[in-house]
């Protein structure tokens, strides 16, 4: 009596279709004929497991067999169709998967262009605001002499006689049907008897040219901006890449930023510390912002401004700017000025200096 299909997976009859494929992956690469070579048992757990998935993975299979089991596959079993031994489209999907080199049958490979890369480097200013920048590059870009299809004028490209016009070659290798790029054409099904001679051929030729590049208001390092079709020409007429823009924001004299949140140091004289005065700072946007210190500010001290920094690249709210006072200490007093600062000392500093008097006394 034929073993159940979903005992074979090491599965229970409710069992998603994931669930089906990540069982059916373990259990194929393990049994598969090229990793026990000579080993009859893996090679017929390996058909046993292909033949499972082969139900399993098909709904209509499926369904047949969950309601009539192995009956629905024995001939004149009706509506749900034959099925016979195991066919090399199960395994197929999952070799897609881990190589990268299944399907897509029927369909010629075209040679389309690479995806290119530009960075671009714009200002915080320009990051905050957005822009419209142009930028000049090089670019393999269509022949207009052959119109990108690399024959010359009056020829056309002949079918590739050793793939057929396909692009790949395929090759049978155990229960895989292997598929390359055909060496002769390059993946392109067709073979130039007369090359253009402007572009040898390939169809396409490195041209200069000019785009215009809109940069969103709110974008940060490594922002990644995608050109369609503005990328490398693809080969013989084929369809072209992206072009890749990536931001790299300069850094800034005054502003530093860690995503939508400014940073800023801005010096204090002694006095407006003391006093608590109000101060100027300026913002990302161009304003200038009116600050109050509270009396006895010290430096150090980091302040915030709600709303004033960057926007969202997606918009949203702007982030915050943060204000970092560094207070300085007096310079090149005058005679009289030093006179005002000794008439303090002899005050007393004790109390308006309380850090300054514990620090003494911990050393004495």
């Amino acid at each position: 009596m034929a073993r159940d299909y979903y005992d074979i997976l090491g599965l229970s009859k409710s069992a998603s279709d994931s669930e089906i494929k990540s069982s059916y992956r373990k259990l194929a690469m393990k049994y598969h004929p090229d990793r026990n070579p000579g080993d009859k048992k893996a090679e017929d757990k390996f058909k046993e497991v292909s033949e499972a998935y082969e139900v399993l993975k098909d709904p209509q299979k499926k369904a047949a067999y969950n309601q009539y089991g192995h009956a629905a596959f024995s001939q004149g079993a009706g509506a749900s169709g034959g099925f016979s031994g195991f066919g090399s489209g199960g395994f197929s999907d999952i070799f897609e998967d881990m190589f990268g080199m299944g399907g897509d049958s029927g369909r010629r490979s075209a040679s389309t262009g690479s995806d290119l890369r530009y960075d671009l480097s714009i200002s915080l200013e320009q990051a905050f605001s957005g822009d419209q920048v142009e930028i000049s590059l090089t670019v393999p870009s269509k022949c207009e002499s052959c119109n990108g299809s690399g024959a010359n004028k009056g020829s056309k490209p002949k079918q590739c006689s050793q793939c057929g016009g396909y692009g790949k070659i395929r090759a049978q290798q155990g229960f895989f049907t292997i598929e390359r790029t055909c060496a002769s054409c390059s993946g392109v099904g067709e073979i130039i008897g007369d090359p253009c001679r402007p572009c040898n051929g390939q169809g396409r030729v490195n041209k200069n040219k000019k785009l215009s590049v809109n940069v969103p208001a709110g974008v940060d390092n490594g922002t990644r901006i995608r050109l369609s079709g503005e990328g490398e020409a693809g080969a013989r007429g084929s369809s072209p890449g992206d072009l890749y823009i990536f931001i790299d924001i300069k850094e800034h004299s005054l502003f530093q930023r860690d995503g939508k949140d400014t940073f800023i140091e801005v010096p204090v004289s002694f006095i407006d510390a003391v006093l608590g005065n109000s101060i100027q700072v300026p913002c990302i946007d161009g304003s200038k912002a009116k600050m109050n210190l509270g009396s006895g500010t010290q430096s150090g001290t980091r302040l915030r401004m709600k709303g004033k920094g960057m926007p969202g690249l997606r918009g949203g709210s702007r982030g915050d700017q943060y204000v970092q006072i560094n207070v300085e200490t007096p310079v090149g007093l005058s005679r009289k000025q030093e006179d005002l600062f000794k008439q303090i000392n002899e005050l007393g500093v004790s109390k308006i200096s309380p850090k300054t008097t514990r620090f003494k006394k911990m050393i004495e």
